[in-house]
């Protein structure tokens, strides 16, 4: 199992997290209240801290090194759109 060696912000694993059950950037973008190029930059930095490719890569490191919590889990509410 992959080990992850930078530590992902409170931002890049609620962005994942969202795209992990389905959201597209603009919708995650829409929840959070950020613009879809800020969903995407989130991302794009989780993908090179965890040395991967493509959020989908990113989702699977991090559901199996335990970033992100199992997806039967409800998502994060509505009060983390606060600005980190």
């Amino acid at each position: 199992m992959k080990t992850v060696t930078k530590p992902l912000t409170t931002r890049e694993l609620t962005c994942l997290r969202w795209a992990a059950i389905g959201k597209t950037s603009w919708e995650v973008g829409v929840i959070l209240g950020l613009a879809e190029r800020t969903i995407n930059f989130h991302i794009h930095n989780a993908c090179k801290k965890l040395d991967v490719h493509g959020r989908q890569a990113a989702i699977t490191i991090a559901l199996q090194t335990g970033l992100l919590p199992a997806l039967t889990e409800p998502p994060p509410p509505a009060s983390w759109r606060t600005k980190q």
